[in-house]
């Protein structure tokens, strides 16, 4: 091959690895006023409008730093794919008052191709809330704020990241299809009530995957309208183990079907595999298509448990129907 002819191939290869490179937008918080151990609420709220505007696909990047976060809202449709890399430690208010009652720390919300992604912890520094929480005697206690809220998120990806100490729930997903959960760290102590993992409701197509949960409470939860679900490679403990819902509790409730929960480990938790549904009431819930396969248990109390009179803290009637 002579010169001539490769010259022009070495400058279109050249062209189109630059091509390739520009697909996407760098969105860096700190260009929108971030700095570290500042508050980064409204940086993160112009970077997220921004990249969301954005025709190509944008990437919000959130330094290796600490920060400070309030409560936050990022709300598609987007433009286009839109990720958020996030390499540092962002905190919560310590006190639960200062989430302003909201049911998530953090909200996406609509989105379609959404990924989040990085090395980073999102800390909600749930102590404080913890010592507060009173629903074992009160049933109409005040309700905290979890870490994450995806609703009607699709065809996205949750990787890397670690979520610790949420006040609540760790991480609600509902009405989303077709999330993954895919090397995610949650991060609780076994004494920090209702700390769930990750909670499912009328979500489809949801897989959790090469995941360590540890919590206070059920590490995987599925509510009503729960269908092709899938748990591989988890790790559970401590916590209540892996739940299908409870069950029957409010009226028009759907059903939960296919759900393959292999090749997982439980350890040090009170129950295993779980279902349980509320007593008193004429509701048919079903739950169908449930597969359970390679599944190694230590020290743990119940491995396999179907319980039909779940009544936390006694604040129900266990009045049977037949």
């Amino acid at each position: 091959m002579s010169t001539r002819q490769i010259m022009p191939t070495l400058a279109l290869l050249v062209f189109m690895a630059s091509h390739v490179t520009a697909q996407f937008v760098l969105v860096d918080i700190r260009k929108y006023g971030a700095r570290p151990n500042g508050d980064i609420t409204m940086a993160l709220t112009n970077a997220w409008k921004d990249g969301c505007e954005s025709t190509i696909r944008s990437k919000i990047l959130v330094p290796n730093d600490m920060y400070k976060l309030r409560p936050i809202e990022f709300k598609g449709p987007c433009k286009a794919p839109i990720e958020m890399r996030v390499n540092g430690i962002i905190q919560a208010p310590k006190n639960p008052n200062q989430l302003n009652g909201e049911d998530q720390w953090i909200r996406f919300g609509y989105v379609n191709f959404l990924t989040v992604s990085g090395q980073g912890t999102f800390d909600g520094q749930g102590e404080m809330a913890w010592k507060q929480n009173d629903c074992r005697i009160d049933k109409n206690c005040q309700k905290l704020s979890m870490n994450f809220g995806f609703g009607f998120v699709n065809n996205s990806i949750i990787r890397g990241i670690t979520s610790k100490d949420s006040k609540y729930f760790h991480v609600n997903v509902f009405g989303c299809k077709n999330i993954t959960f895919t090397n995610f760290k949650i991060s609780a102590p076994a004494d920090s009530p209702n700390t769930d993992g990750i909670h499912i409701g009328k979500s489809s197509k949801v897989k959790i995957t090469y995941s360590k949960i540890g919590t206070g409470d059920d590490c995987v939860s599925l509510g009503d309208g729960s269908r092709e679900v899938t748990i591989l490679n988890v790790t559970c403990g401590p916590g209540h183990g892996i739940s299908v819902g409870s069950l029957g509790k409010y009226q028009n409730e759907e059903s939960v079907e296919d759900l393959i929960v292999k090749n997982c480990i439980l350890k040090n938790t009170n129950n295993g595999l779980r279902i349980k549904s509320w007593p008193g009431t004429p509701i048919v819930s079903l739950a169908s298509d449930l597969h359970f396969e390679d599944i190694i248990m230590i020290n743990v109390s119940n491995p396999i448990i179907i319980d039909q009179e779940y009544c936390p803290w006694n604040q129900c009637t266990k009045q049977v129907f037949n």
